[in-house]
Parts: structure tokens; C-alpha cells; sequence
């Protein structure tokens, strides 16, 4: 999916919603736990009730991770299931790799050749040798992780150098010279309030991925008063709180009011930004 096309769904859908499948066996639906695979149960249930309301799904990673091969399997046929009845969502591997040149190459050929994701996240503080490989698959996207929604993110991301640059900011600024905003996206935590004026100040056309509404509780007013650019240039992710708003037998039918009450939000922000 290209950035055309991306823009186009936002603009057709009214929404710019992201659902995390951060799908743990603990706490689905015990009823669920009876089926064959209950992690991809649970997944197909979920897209089936959010699917209109938004344009990108974006598993994690270390949820299917953790359960050695089955999760790998609930993984494959989740994708499967969105690449075969819902083409136009935006499929986000969260698994926030990166290494030495060749093992960046391996995980790009995992994630874009053999599982066929949109995009992918990635760390970038190894470097250009370590990002530059998942660039070279066209139509893929590197979502780069810039300033994050966690409490530690003032650990090392938050800090400056001598000069006073951030380095989240330098992470920007350098990576720009890798990607484009039609290859390449930020992570941009959703609690980092008006921080979105700095990253914009940098990197004014990339979309931004944005993680941290909902559970974690930012605020989507903030996000799109700061971070919102004339093409929208958001993805804002919601996992726990659609995903998990119900655990009886209706659990996809609440996960579907809730991912409706997003859209309808985002659908006003974008109206008043003119992008519908």
C-alpha cells in the first residue's frame, strides 16, 4: 500500500484508527479457550466487528511469540484472514527489529517476503546499516521508533546532546536521509502531548504512528491538534481498550462500539482539519 492509497482509505473511511491484536490468552473469553486456536478465533471475531471503522490492524509481536509454534500459526492465518477478506487494511508487524546489516536483511525478507506485512516497525540505534535494509522492498514501509508512549522513554530519547538536540530529534533528522515519507513512518507516543510541534518542526509530511490512546491514556485531541498534517499523516493505535471492552460471548460486538466511538472522534478531527 502506497501513501496515495493510504490517504485514500482515511479519506473513504473516516478514520485513521490502528487496532493492536495484542491478543493474550489470558484474558480473551474463557469460553474461546474450548476452539482449536483460540488467539486466531479471538482475532477473526475482533476484525470482523472493527473492520469498518478502521484502516490499519497491527499485531504484536511477542504476543504470538510467546507461544512458540501455535502463536507463530494464530500469527499466519490472522494475516491471512485480513489478506483475504479485508485487502485495504494496513497490516503492521510490531516487532520492532533491527540489527547488523545482514540480520536486518533476514527479518525484512520474515516480515515482507514471507508474511507479506505492510510495513514493520524498527529500532534504529544501530544505525543506518541496521534500517536501510527493510527499505528496499517496495510498497513496505519502515515505522521508525522515535519518541515513545512508555515512562522510560526519558531514559535515553528525551535527552539531549551538547548542542542541545534531543535525540529522538536526531533519530528524524538523520533517518531522513535513509527513507521518505513515502517509505518511512515515526512512532510518536500518543502521551508526549505537545511534542507533536517538535516532531512536525522535523518531520512535517511523515505519517506518525501513533500508539498510547485508550489504556495508556492519551489524548486524541492533543494528537491531532499538534501532530495532524494536511494528508492526516496519522495511524493512532487503540489495543486494550477494543480489543478487551468486552470478555463474555458479545466481546467482539463491544469491540466494535468502542473501535465505532474512535472513528466517529477521528471523522470530526478530520472534517475540521478540511481532510473530508
Amino acid at each position: 500500500m502506497n501513501r496515495s492509497e493510504l490517504v485514500t482509505n482515511i479519506r473513504r473511511k473516516k478514520s485513521f484508527l490502528c487496532v493492536g491484536l495484542d491478543t493474550d490468552m489470558k484474558k480473551i473469553p474463557q469460553h474461546l479457550l474450548e476452539e482449536d486456536d483460540p488467539v486466531f478465533t479471538f482475532n477473526r471475531a475482533i476484525i470482523d466487528a472493527t473492520a469498518d471503522y478502521c484502516i490499519a490492524y497491527k499485531p504484536n509481536l511477542a504476543f504470538y511469540e510467546s507461544g512458540g509454534t501455535k502463536g507463530w500459526i494464530s500469527l499466519e492465518k490472522t494475516v491471512g484472514y485480513l489478506k483475504t477478506h479485508y485487502p485495504d487494511q494496513f497490516i503492521i508487524a510490531d516487532a520492532k527489529r533491527g540489527d547488523i546489516g545482514n540480520t536486518s536483511a533476514m527479518y525484512a525478507r520474515t516480515f515482507f517476503g514471507e508474511m507479506d506485512f505492510d510495513a514493520l516497525t524498527v529500532a534504529p540505534y544501530m544505525g543506518e546499516d541496521s534500517v536501510t535494509p527493510f527499505l528496499g522492498h517496495d510498497g513496505k514501509w519502515v515505522i521508525l521508533l522515535a519518541v515513545t508512549s512508555n515512562r522510560g522513554a526519558r531514559d535515553f530519547q528525551l535527552t539531549g546532546d551538547r548542542e542541545g538536540e534531543r535525540l529522538f530529534e536526531k533519530v528524524l533528522r538523520v533517518s531522513q536521509q535513509w527513507g521518505n515519507d513515502g517509505n518511512m513512518m515515526y512512532v510518536a507516543g500518543a502521551t508526549q502531548g505537545r511534542m507533536f510541534e517538535d516532531i512536525r518542526r522535523i518531520a512535517p509530511e511523515h505519517f506518525l504512528l501513533v500508539p498510547g490512546i485508550g489504556a495508556q491514556g492519551g489524548s486524541l485531541e492533543d494528537v491531532c491538534r499538534y501532530g495532524m498534517n494536511d494528508a492526516c499523516g496519522l495511524i493512532v493505535n487503540s489495543s486494550r481498550a477494543i480489543i478487551y471492552a468486552g470478555d463474555a460471548e458479545d466481546y467482539a460486538e463491544k469491540a466494535g462500539r468502542e473501535a465505532r466511538a474512535v472513528q466517529q472522534e477521528m471523522e470530526y478531527h478530520l472534517s475540521a482539519k478540511g481532510i473530508i
